[in-house]
């Protein structure tokens, strides 16, 4: 399938009431879900499988650390000290990453302001890089993902203390 194919039936889902298409061949698959705004997100061929590996790691990564002899005491503070922040999700499907290019520092750091607009990461989907920005004003406390890592619909991001 080639990439003016792909073009085609976003465009045929965007102007039809389908949701969601997922289309399988051999080694590829391509997913199209439709949001109401109708951004497209596409997932396609060896991804999934390199999409897997890193996300388990995140996973298994906050639970071993959580986990432990103090678990009751260090499972209780985190809790209560997590309870007042906002997360900034991820809007697509991508690669996440922290600056505009290599030779550039990151957008955010930990212990940096934010507020309403301010671009914090970029998301590239399909070659194409989205500048993901705040919805909140506060102050970072902590970066759940991984330069250059592959992220979800919805997946977290951020973990920010309101200002």
């Amino acid at each position: 399938m080639d990439f003016k194919q792909i073009q085609e039936l976003i465009n045929l889902v965007n102007d039809s009431n389908i949701g969601e298409v997922t289309i399988e061949q051999k080694d590829f698959r391509l997913t199209i879900k439709q949001k109401e705004e109708n951004i497209t997100q596409v997932l396609s061929g060896t991804m999934p499988m390199q999409m897997q590996q890193p996300v388990q790691s995140q996973i298994a990564a906050p639970s071993n650390a959580g986990g432990g002899q103090d678990s009751a005491e260090t499972g209780k503070q985190p809790s209560s000290a997590t309870s007042n922040l906002i997360t900034i999700k991820s809007p697509m499907i991508g690669t996440f990453y922290r600056r505009p290019s290599p030779d550039k520092p990151n957008f955010v750091e930990i212990g940096d302001e934010v507020t309403v607009g301010k671009v914090v990461c970029i998301i590239e989907a399909m070659k194409l890089f989205n500048e993901i920005e705040s919805e909140v004003s506060g102050k970072v406390v902590k970066i759940l993902v991984q330069d250059s890592s592959p992220v979800e619909y919805d997946q977290p991001l951020y973990l920010v203390e309101p200002a």
